[in-house]
């Protein structure tokens, strides 16, 4: 991959932490936003250059777009998993996807960056038990709707601008993923989380497959494309594979069918998404690492227990 530069937005979170340095081991200038100076130091560390702007700072980000090649918008700002039923909990992470998604594409436009890569989310599709393509069916439930926002921002960038891709990430699992990590202490105490019926499906995507795709994503026509790995699995399989990869048994399943009661704040869990990645596996080179979480899992558990 030639030399080009890369604005990561989102840089130090999640994601962001494996994007960054798979960016640079790709052989890309990457500068990301950074809020303070610790985080700007963990930039460094990783080889990117840290710029201090707001998200929302439309002039701030222009001039720190100018000369980029393409941004790479991963920002997000998602509850703590003790406060993610909680709809007060989302306003952050609401406003970030909705006002941070449309300074970032406006920003960008002004800077003229020919590509603008936007984060999304698999778990905007109507749900089902067959296979889920890009052209299927989304749902509007509220915890959504800033998705679709962030969506559409990217879409009018690419209409007038240049070339948008968008990702819908599956769920995102390994160390570094908040949710997954308490769901992998959680089963190393014999409870499983299962989130509606046992036979609903799964796709997940671990971050560092996550992470390749973002770099894929610099070179693939514009669109929008599921990221997920290559086997979804059903909620059932997906207890039993984080027991088997910490090796514990599970006596107890939570919240189980009783999400289901919580209507739209649990859609997010509770939708049945066997989702597709062919479109991009056919249009990049990109293959994820770990085909499902059979795999991923104990991947996830060795790197955690290297890390206590």
């Amino acid at each position: 991959m030639e030399s080009r530069h890369v604005f990561v937005t989102g840089g130090t979170g999640a994601i962001g932490g494996y994007a960054v340095p798979a960016l640079v081991d790709a052989g890309l200038t990457v500068s990301a936003l950074a809020r303070n100076a610790a985080k700007a130091d963990v930039l460094r560390e990783q080889g990117a250059h840290p710029v201090v702007v707001s998200l929302f700072d439309l002039d701030g980000l222009t001039e720190a777009f100018r000369g980029c090649d393409a941004v790479v918008n991963l920002a997000t700002s998602l509850p703590s998993p003790e406060r993610f039923l909680m709809k007060s909990a989302w306003a952050e992470c609401m406003r970030i996807r909705t006002q941070g998604s449309a300074t970032v594409a406006g920003a960008a436009g002004h800077a003229g960056v020919p590509r603008l890569v936007q984060e999304s989310i698999a778990m905007l599709y109507r749900g089902g038990d067959d296979w889920i393509d890009e052209e299927s069916p989304v749902d509007h439930y509220d915890i959504a709707e800033a998705s679709h926002v962030a969506e559409a921002n990217a879409r009018r960038f690419g209409q007038s601008h240049g070339s948008a891709v968008i990702l819908r990430f599956g769920l995102f699992y390994g160390p570094g993923a908040a949710q997954s990590e308490q769901i992998m202490r959680t089963a190393q105490r014999h409870i499983g989380f299962s989130a509606g019926r046992p036979d609903s499906y799964v796709s997940s995507i671990h971050l560092s497959d996550a992470a390749q795709a973002v770099v894929a994503a610099l070179d693939c026509p514009g669109g929008t494309y599921n990221i997920v790995d290559d086997e979804p699995v059903t909620a059932r399989e997906n207890v039993r594979a984080m027991a088997d990869a910490v090796g514990s048994t599970t006596w107890l399943s939570v919240p189980g069918r009783i999400a289901l009661l919580l209507g739209d704040r649990a859609a997010s869990m509770t939708h049945s998404l066997r989702v597709s990645n062919s479109r991009f596996r056919t249009t990049t080179d990109w293959r994820p690492r770990y085909p499902s979480v059979r795999e991923g899992y104990p991947a996830m558990a060795d790197r955690l227990r290297a890390g206590q």
